[in-house]
């Protein structure tokens, strides 16, 4: 019989909130969350921090629910740059004990240690190195799980928060998670949770012990899984740091602080987004072969459009082109817009060979522009994301903003 595995999974305690009041010690102890501008009509709940918790603060709820829990809650602005530094910050500890990490998302992530524990202990131990080097390097927490399977892992760092290290084996398992209601159940929503309850399945227990062919009747393949979540029969491989998984497409979309009317507000929209989209595929080494662009108006209604480029790109410039000649193929200037998404398709490496339109761009004009975008890349991979943008940009009044230091006195967002 094969050793079992040895699976963390680490997951950063309030993270978006725990990142921004590293900037605002004074705020410590206080309630706090991350959200979206409410003037941009982004005034969604993003993090919270376990004060504003305790008032029964939850994410993706609007800020003027979860000020009508909290009238005290210290609302701050999302950025998503310092986000994405310590995420890597976070990941480099994390490569000190193992190369096989999996990020689940942008705060938490699989390690499979296994092969470490020659080296660093057991995995619990492991764990809680991990967790202290974060917290003694970053000041930040983590809640940590360890067990012989990825669900079991995540179900285990979700059991007691903050800042610890619960480990799930084949000794307690049935102790600790089996008494649990079944929505807790990794991959469990309320639906689903809903229609087992009406099956008499309550608790992760009555799942696991539970006939497998009833469950897949009644849920199709999803069952067999629930089953196996249940039974810790779930054997997925944590993938390596090298196994990237293949990006299919990269986009931006923005809701706008007011409609869109006219083309100048459009081609202001577009001068954005396709800076971020071009920006995007560089640093992963992509290029695009075709554009898709979402468009919704004021009541919500939304349209989808496409259109293949003569060549594959990762410029701005080409990108906002083709964007806008959808665009005027498809919605009228003069109708308003409330939201534009442009995703960049059909990915492709940027060094892939491939014939270029010479009734397009000339070629010279091409390496030119890409030329002037890769060092306008370097200038903000030193000086940070907002140090250089379009002059088109300075002072528009559609949402897009560039200090992301400055604080709203009116609505008393960061």
């Amino acid at each position: 019989m094969n050793a079992d595995r040895v699976i963390l999974h680490c997951d950063m305690n309030a993270f978006y909130a725990s990142v921004e009041l590293l900037s605002h010690p004074e705020l410590a102890g206080r309630p706090v969350a991350v959200c979206g501008d409410p003037k941009n009509r982004r005034g969604i709940i993003l993090a919270k921090n376990e004060h504003a918790k305790r008032y029964g603060v939850v994410t993706a709820e609007t800020v003027h629910q979860a000020k009508r829990k909290c009238p005290d809650l210290v609302l701050m602005r999302a950025h998503h740059d310092k986000y994405s530094l310590y995420c890597r910050r976070i990941n480099a500890i994390y490569a000190r004990f193992t190369d096989m990490i999996e990020p689940f998302s942008i705060d938490e992530s699989w390690l499979d240690v296994t092969a470490s524990e020659q080296l660093f202990g057991s995995g619990e131990e492991i764990a809680h190195k991990i967790k202290a080097a974060v917290k003694d390097e970053l000041c930040l927490t983590q809640s940590v799980g360890v067990s012989w399977n990825k669900i079991f892992a995540k179900m285990g760092s979700e059991y007691k928060k903050p800042d610890a290290v619960t480990v799930i084996d084949r000794e307690n398992y049935r102790d600790i998670l089996w008494p649990l209601p079944v929505r807790e159940l990794f991959s469990v929503g309320g639906a689903t949770a809903a229609k087992l309850n009406g099956m008499a399945i309550r608790s992760i227990g009555d799942l696991a012990r539970a006939d497998r062919r009833m469950l897949r009747n009644a849920f199709g393949k999803q069952g067999t899984a629930l089953y196996e979540y249940a039974n810790g029969l779930e054997d997925a491989p944590v993938r390596a740091a090298s196994e990237r998984r293949k990006i299919k497409s990269v986009g931006n979309g923005i809701t706008f602080k007011r409609d869109l009317i006219g083309r100048e507000d459009i081609l202001t929209a577009l001068t954005a987004l396709s800076d971020t989209v071009s920006g995007r595929l560089r640093k992963h080494g992509l290029k695009c072969c075709g554009i898709k662009v979402d468009l919704k108006d004021p009541d919500f209604k939304t349209i989808s459009r496409q259109a293949r480029l003569s060549a594959p790109t990762n410029l701005a410039e080409r990108i906002r082109s083709a964007s806008m000649e959808i665009i005027s193929r498809s919605w009228s200037m003069n109708a308003p817009i409330r939201l534009i998404t442009i995703t960049g398709i059909g990915i492709v490496p940027e060094d892939i060979s491939m014939q270029m339109n010479f009734l397009d761009d000339a070629e010279g004009n091409e390496e030119k522009v890409e030329a002037l975008e890769r060092t306008v890349d370097k200038i903000r991979d030193k000086y940070g994301g907002t140090s250089i943008f379009y002059g088109r940009l300075i002072g528009n009044d559609i949402g897009i903003e560039f200090d992301e230091h400055r604080k709203d006195e009116d609505t008393g967002i960061f």
